[in-house]
């Protein structure tokens, strides 16, 4: 078994680059099998959903390749293949190939999505959605069967504005007949590139970024180049880390607006931090009041950022709680963070803190992707030596981990140890 390895207090100076993000990249990798030449992603992390999406298109018989950070892919011999099994159940992003294939051929079998466990997270408002444009859905033997003789544009309300249920009814409404209109759209960044890589292929998008979207369909897209957005999750995270561990750490490669809202209670909590252009500079390790953090949707405070702040919490003098709005079960690091030295009580979608705690390295796992920043903030900060087992949640969103610690000045390794 695969573990990381951190030898806390040691303090973190230097720069560090953020890479294109995660949550547009594993959107634009399906959306790309929507054109009929080959379309170039640049700047593509290097993270293990990538992986299992590319292995995903050679099963649809595309294929794929890696030149430096360029991410090429060729649709032009693609065929409509069911993805019932293997990559498909390792990632939840997986489901955007419902929409794409839907579009693209206007039938799909897929399997139930995988990724990780953070409560209810049911996809019936893609459902609907795919139905409004003329689908007939089957679900059986645990996969989803899609199928429309034609697909024809439609007024689609959503009853919550989802990230995944607003990207997968716009690829299959890009090569519907006619217009189509998603109100109460979702505004995520990640929608606004969605939108820029597909009207660069052709499509006839407007209102990305807005809660109204308008989509026109067309009968052909064609091959692209697109520069992948910064990862505004990942930025989160080393600004957070930052404020625990650093003295003085440049964030670099971010779009700070995209960040508004944790800068702000950052700056709320006593955090030093300089915004501009194209990066932060934090710097930590002073006293910080504790604060109330509440995720909501976009333009708010990510739900994804949620667990590393509650590591930050930790560290903050007096009484704090961290409300997760979107997701109510993303709270599994604190039992973890409690095997540390801590003490969070966790009631429903709420964590409630009193700090600050000092934090002893211990065995711990990562529970899910965003769970495991959240413990090697944690291990940056402890005393002694902290092992995080189920790295490979953590390989699935942040690339070259322990090289960008390293840079830093943490000590991080990986070692292989008996179960």
């Amino acid at each position: 078994m695969e573990v990381i390895k951190i030898e806390g207090g040691h303090p973190l100076r230097g720069t560090v680059r953020i890479d294109s993000a995660k949550n547009s990249t594993v959107a634009l990798i399906p959306a790309a099998i929507l054109a009929d030449s080959t379309v170039v992603l640049e700047g593509i992390p290097n993270i293990v959903d990538v992986k299992h999406l590319g292995t995903m298109i050679e099963q649809l018989n595309g294929t794929y390749s890696l030149e430096g950070e360029d991410f090429i892919i060729d649709p032009s011999q693609l065929k409509n293949t069911p993805l019932v099994e293997g990559a498909v159940t390792k990632l939840r992003a997986s489901y955007y190939f419902m929409g794409a294939l839907l579009g693209k051929f206007k039938e799909a079998v897929i399997g139930m999505p995988g990724g990780c466990y953070l409560g209810p997270r049911p996809i019936d408002l893609h459902l609907k959605g795919f139905e409004a444009l003329g689908a007939t859905i089957k679900q059986e033997a645990g996969a989803i069967y899609l199928k429309a003789e034609r697909l024809v544009g439609a007024s689609i309300y959503l009853d919550f504005p989802s990230v995944g249920a607003t990207i997968n009814i716009m690829l299959a409404a890009v090569r519907a007949e006619g217009l189509t209109i998603i109100e109460n759209a979702a505004k995520e960044p990640e929608i606004i590139d969605l939108a820029n890589l597909l009207n660069s292929m052709g499509a006839k998008i407007k209102g990305g970024g807005t809660d109204e979207i308008r989509i026109t369909g067309v009968d052909q897209l064609k091959g692209t180049r697109h520069a992948i957005i910064p990862d505004r999750i990942e930025a989160g995270t080393y600004i957070a880390l930052a404020a625990a561990a650093g003295d003085e750490v440049k964030i670099d490669n971010i779009i700070p607006h995209h960040l508004e809202a944790l800068i702000l209670k950052l700056r709320e909590m006593g955090v030093d931090i300089d915004v501009f252009a194209d990066h932060v500079i934090v710097r930590g390790r002073q006293n910080m009041r504790a604060v109330d953090f509440k995720t909501s949707i976009y333009p708010g405070l990510a739900t994804d950022l949620q667990q590393p702040l509650v590591t930050l919490l930790t560290q903050a003098t007096g009484f704090g709680m961290v409300t997760d709005n979107i997701y109510s079960d993303r709270f599994k690091n604190c039992y973890e963070l409690n095997k540390m030295g801590a003490d969070i009580k966790v009631n429903g979608n709420a964590a409630m803190l009193n700090g600050p705690y000092s934090l002893m390295g211990t065995r711990v796992k990562a529970t899910d992707l965003r769970a495991g920043a959240s413990l090697v903030i944690a291990a940056l900060i402890a005393d002694g030596v902290t092992e995080i087992s189920n790295v490979y949640h953590i390989d699935r969103g942040y690339s070259n981990i322990e090289e960008k610690l390293t840079n830093l000045g943490a000590k991080i390794w990986r070692e292989e140890v008996e179960e």
